[in-house]
């Protein structure tokens, strides 16, 4: 049985009605919903989600994303192939995902792959369902176009050291933990558990566990980046932060806290 998952922005209704396109063409798929409260018309947010939940599935599955500001453009619809496949727009937002599992080649997607009429502003209904449905059933998509000039996408720029950390914000969980660009292995190479670092004048530790801190916390989370947390609270209100913004840390080192 094929596996197809979804990702997008759409919210309620909208995924509904890809479904249904999908299980018309295939009606023994399995199919997956990763999110669809994805921020509008956030590539970097879906972006995120993507690559940490792609790499769970089995190899083969099928990920139809769709964030899609430029829906109805001139953006190309593709899909890329590698240990899994990848089917949405030509905008970056499936890029992460596919390079962190290795090669990988991008393919166009061909008019007479989609539905007999493609609306203008939902390209996930008539264009990446009946795609991603039609693959699922065996289609071989090596015989769509090869590009190498597809849209690149990254998390933007960070740095770690001693004295200091700064990256960008790439995520806002339902929890209002701020998950940041800045990789796990990074951060520990250049403060230790029990540091402070400050952020917006406020003193927070870098812990393992939310329950190790009495409320701001710092900690490297099961996504491998950076994250600024609240105890039993909403970090990203309580500072302020939304996706896209800096993020600077002052690390002192010789003001740690006692557990």
């Amino acid at each position: 049985m094929s596996i197809i998952t979804l990702l997008t922005d759409f919210g309620d209704l909208y995924p509904a009605i890809m479904k249904g396109i999908i299980l018309d063409i295939d009606p023994d798929v399995k199919i997956v919903d990763i999110s669809h409260n994805i921020p509008p018309q956030n590539i970097r947010a879906g972006a995120f989600a993507l690559i940490y939940v792609a790499g769970r599935f089995p190899e083969g599955t099928i990920h139809v994303a769709v964030i899609d500001p430029g829906v109805g453009t001139g953006r190309r619809p593709i899909v890329i192939k590698g240990k899994q496949i990848f089917v949405g727009p030509d905008n970056g937002l499936l890029i992460p995902a596919a390079r962190g599992m290795g090669d990988f080649t991008v393919y166009e997607i061909p008019s007479e792959m989609c539905m007999p009429s493609i609306s203008s502003t939902f390209h996930g209904r008539d264009v990446f369902a009946p795609v991603a449905a039609r693959i699922s059933k065996g289609y071989d998509i090596s015989e769509f176009r090869k590009i190498d000039d597809f849209v690149e996408f990254d998390f933007g720029e960070f740095y770690a050291s001693k004295e200091s950390l700064q990256g960008e914000v790439i995520y806002i969980d339902d929890f209002g933990n701020v998950i940041t660009n800045i990789p796990g292995s990074l951060v520990l190479e250049n403060i230790n558990y029990g540091d402070n670092v400050e952020l917006l004048g406020r003193k927070i530790p870098f812990v393992m566990t939310y329950d190790e801190a009495h409320s701001e916390l710092i900690m490297v989370g099961s996504h491998n980046f950076l994250e600024i947390s609240v105890k039993g609270g909403n970090a990203a209100k309580l500072f302020r932060l939304n996706i896209g913004d800096v993020v600077h840390m002052t690390s002192n080192q010789n003001n740690r806290i006692v557990f």
